[in-house]
């Protein structure tokens, strides 16, 4: 199993729902997240922006052990996630502990990875019959009134082929609620769709921020983030560079590379 040394630094009393400490992770000789803390509260929506390469999928994928650390430490709702802990070093979890660890995270890619030959209805149960044992007739019922909740109850027979680019995102979306999730995290739902079709996940997107669901996304919809955030993450080269609420950090950026960047996109 790999091992991964332990941050100094502690923790505060209030537990957060995602705590992320002096993480860092290499890809060969380049260091993609360079000691990057981050705290999620719960219900807390969080949205990552920076330039291509500045580590926030990178980031986002280490919080549900997509991708493995060298230093540092994840918790999500108080528990490591993805390593044991054994005095100062942490030791990587075998697989199937680590998805046990990872069902109360939903994730949405950017191209929704939904099982080709299943129906929409097919996709969201899969998950919670297979994993979660949930009896179908349960499933299927839940399945329904998710698929009504993202506006597609009319599509529950129709394969992803059938069905657009936001069509099937929202399906995704669907599929990660099924598994209940305390968190959800979105890596760029929307790059991957006509501009035409953005709107309509983004609208998914904010009735859950509504909900009250703990949301980190990774986004270039400035709009968005400005919006719906409590919080925006500015990241570039590996760093959390500047943090702050929408109005601060997009409104009144106080760091020159913070702006740098807002002029670009903006």
């Amino acid at each position: 199993m790999n091992a991964t040394t332990i941050s100094p630094r502690t923790a505060s009393t209030e537990t957060p729902l995602v705590e992320a400490i002096g993480v860092r992770k290499r890809f060969g000789h380049h260091e993609v997240l360079r000691g990057v803390d981050l705290t999620v509260r719960r219900g807390e929506v969080v949205c990552l922006i920076g330039p291509s390469g500045s580590g926030k999928t990178t980031l986002l994928r280490t919080l549900n052990h997509l991708e493995t650390i060298e230093h540092g430490m994840i918790r999500i709702d108080g528990r490591l996630i993805g390593y044991r802990q054994e005095r100062d070093r942490l030791h990587e979890l075998a697989p199937r502990e680590v998805c046990r660890r990872r069902e109360r995270i939903g994730v949405v890619f950017q191209h929704f990875n939904l099982f080709p030959h299943m129906t929409a209805l097919q996709n969201i149960i899969e998950a919670p019959v297979g994993v979660r044992r949930m009896p179908r007739k349960d499933a299927l019922e839940e399945a329904r009134r998710l698929l009504e909740r993202v506006g597609l109850a009319d599509k529950a027979g129709s394969y992803p082929s059938q069905l657009s680019g936001g069509q099937q995102q929202r399906v995704a979306i669907a599929r990660a609620l099924a598994m209940h999730p305390d968190l959800m995290l979105f890596d760029e739902p929307t790059s991957a769709l006509d501009p035409e079709l953005v709107g309509e996940v983004l609208a998914v997107m904010r009735d859950l921020a509504d909900s009250g669901m703990t949301m980190i996304v990774v986004t270039h919809e400035i709009a968005f983030a400005q919006q719906v955030a409590d919080r925006v993450v500015f990241m570039a080269d590996g760093v959390i560079v500047e943090s702050g609420p929408p109005e601060q950090v997009i409104g009144n950026p106080q760091n020159q590379r913070t702006r740098e960047f807002l002029q670009a996109v903006l």
